[in-house]
C-alpha cells in the first residue's frame, strides 16, 4: 500500500458510519495506539485512560447501551445539549443532521426510521472495536478534556494513515455508568466520549457523506 502524505491523511479522514466486521490485526492496533501516545498534553500529564472493547465484551455492552437508551437511563459525566448551539454553530449542526438522514433516506416524519438510525450508535456502526476515552477529574476538567481531544485526533489520523477509519461518538458518553460497570472501571475516571473504529464499508451510503468546512476567514483572525 502506497504511503499517504500528511495532506492526504487530513483530507481522507472522515466520520465513518458503516464498518466491515473484519477485526484489525493486533500489531496494527498497537501501532495506532503508539502513535496516539505521542499526543501533546498539559505539563505532559498524558491524562488519557483508554479502554478498547472488542468481541463478545463489545456485543454485550452494545445490548446494555441499547436497553439504557430505550429506557432513557442517561448517566453523562459531562453535560451536552444541542439546544445550546446558536447562530452559525446551530446552522452547521442542523446541516450535518439533515445531510446524514437524507443520505439514509430517512425523512423528519419517519419516527421509526430515526429510531433505528439512532440505535446504530449503540451498535458502533458495526465496527469491530470501540475505544472509550476516560479521564481523571481535575479542576474544572477543561484542560484535561482538551488533552483528550488532542489524543483522539491523533488516534483518528493514525487510523486513516493505516487504511482504517473511525467515528467519534459523543452519545456513548451519555451512558458513563453503564460503560464503567460493564468494564469494571473506577468512578474516579470520567467518560468523555467513544470512538468506534475498524475497516470502512466502502459500499455503504452513509460513507459517501463529506461535510463541508467553512473558509478559514470564518474562524481565524490575524493580528499584526
Amino acid at each position: 500500500m502506497e504511503k499517504k502524505t500528511f495532506y492526504d491523511v487530513l483530507r481522507d479522514r472522515h466520520s465513518c458510519r458503516a464498518f466491515l466486521s473484519r477485526e484489525i490485526p493486533a500489531d496494527m492496533l498497537i501501532q495506532v495506539l503508539e502513535d496516539a501516545q505521542l499526543s501533546p498534553s498539559n505539563c505532559n500529564t498524558q491524562p488519557w485512560n483508554v479502554h478498547i472493547v472488542s468481541g463478545l465484551k463489545q456485543q454485550e455492552l452494545s445490548e446494555k447501551l441499547i436497553a439504557a437508551a430505550e429506557q432513557e437511563c442517561f448517566s453523562p459525566d459531562f453535560s451536552f445539549d444541542i439546544g445550546d448551539f446558536h447562530g452559525r454553530y446551530k446552522e452547521r449542526q442542523f446541516a450535518q443532521g439533515k445531510i446524514y438522514y437524507e443520505a439514509l433516506g430517512v425523512v423528519r416524519e419517519d419516527t421509526e426510521g430515526r429510531k433505528q438510525a439512532n440505535i446504530l450508535n449503540y451498535r458502533f456502526y458495526n465496527a469491530p472495536h470501540v475505544a472509550f476515552l476516560f479521564m481523571p477529574s481535575t479542576g474544572d476538567n477543561v484542560r484535561i478534556a482538551g488533552d483528550i481531544g488532542m489524543y483522539a485526533q491523533t488516534f483518528l489520523l493514525s487510523l486513516t494513515d493505516h487504511g482504517l477509519a473511525g467515528v467519534p461518538q459523543t452519545v456513548l458518553g451519555f451512558f458513563a455508568d453503564v460503560v464503567r460497570e460493564h468494564l469494571g472501571i473506577s468512578d474516579d475516571f470520567k467518560l468523555l466520549f467513544g470512538i468506534s473504529f475498524g475497516y470502512e464499508d466502502g459500499d455503504a451510503v452513509a460513507n459517501t457523506i463529506r461535510m463541508e468546512r467553512d473558509a478559514i476567514g470564518e474562524n481565524v483572525t490575524f493580528h499584526q
